[in-house]
């Protein structure tokens, strides 16, 4: 009987093991079948679409005729392109604007969302309802208000019996019109910074003012390294949408400006906006993809320069971040 026993017990150990190797196999098998059409989608529409915009960025295409392999003559175009030099100019100028800004004044309006005070969820609900309309829409208001005949922006200026600002007129106030658009819809912003805040441990407030902290140094040395993780995210963030900003600008200036100039004297020609006008509107298909592979590069760059520096100010539950 033991000898039975001491024969049979490998056989059925082996047999144990073959089964859940074959189970884990089949739910190997399920799993990438559920997974395959996120795959498929991943690889046909977006992957494939990168790759292939890189093939053509080499090429001269125009859609109606198959490409012809060119080589390095888009990128070198683009080395003597005046417009996208000015294009790139006034995108940069808009981003040394509207990021400082944006980061400053949400993270301040959440420090007032953060306090307890009677209607405070009234208020964060009217702060994040402008990130709520579309694009598109967006673009449409501020297109009226910003008018310098009837616009709201410009009802304080006329009841004081100033010269309203042509802001959509003036080439020197059409970027500080594009950052105001920007910093209006702020909500999703604050709303990460507020969600930050909630979650910063009260001990430490209670221990600061037990060592005699002020209210300032609370804030300084408490809810500013706590918040530091947070303040990143929002600038790394920032910075890809500012470079990217195309939906307001195509919506305020191209039914103005048409195929010719951008705002005026050109000042709202954005990066993107240059990009798309020689991608869809005259069809040189394989120098816009130059161009968005130069902008690529231009915010990867920009990314990794920022993800180096965290290291000297950004913390992580406490601990400066390695």
């Amino acid at each position: 009987m033991s000898t039975q026993t001491e024969i049979g017990s490998p056989a059925k150990g082996h047999l144990r093991r073959h089964f859940w190797q074959r189970l884990g196999f089949q739910e190997a098998v399920e799993g990438y079948t559920f997974a395959l059409p996120a795959i498929l989608g991943l690889l046909i529409f977006t992957i494939g679409p990168i790759v292939v915009s890189l093939y053509f960025s080499f090429t001269e295409y125009n859609i109606v005729k198959p490409p012809e392999f060119k080589g390095l003559a888009n990128y070198q175009r683009l080395f003597s392109d005046g417009l996208a030099h000015r294009s790139l100019a006034i995108t940069a100028y808009y981003a040394f604007l509207a990021i400082p800004l944006s980061i400053l004044i949400g993270f301040l309006i959440a420090l007032l969302m953060n306090q307890k005070v009677r209607g405070v969820y009234l208020y964060r609900t009217i702060w994040y309802l402008p990130a709520l309309v579309p694009a598109v829409a967006t673009g449409t208001l501020w297109r009226y208000a910003l008018n310098r005949d009837f616009g709201l922006v410009n009802i304080p200026f006329r009841v004081l019996g100033l010269d309203a600002p042509g802001w959509l007129i003036d080439p020197r106030l059409t970027v500080p019109a594009l950052v105001l658009i920007h910093l209006w819809g702020l909500g999703n912003a604050v709303l990460i910074y507020l969600a930050g805040l909630q979650g910063i441990p009260q001990h430490l407030y209670e221990a600061a003012e037990i060592d005699g902290a002020n209210w300032w140094q609370k804030f300084w040395h408490v809810t500013v390294p706590m918040s530091s993780s947070i303040i990143f995210f929002n600038l790394i963030m920032g910075i890809i949408g500012a470079l990217q900003v195309f939906t307001e600008v195509y919506v305020i200036f191209t039914p103005t400006g048409g195929e010719g100039s951008v705002g005026p004297q050109n000042a709202a020609l954005v990066y993107l906006i240059y990009l798309y006008r020689n991608a869809f509107q005259y069809f040189r298909m394989g120098y816009a993809a130059a161009l968005a592979w130069v902008l690529f590069l231009i915010i990867g760059i920009l990314t990794a320069l920022m993800f180096r520096l965290q290291r000297r100010w950004v913390y992580y539950e406490g601990e400066r971040a390695r």
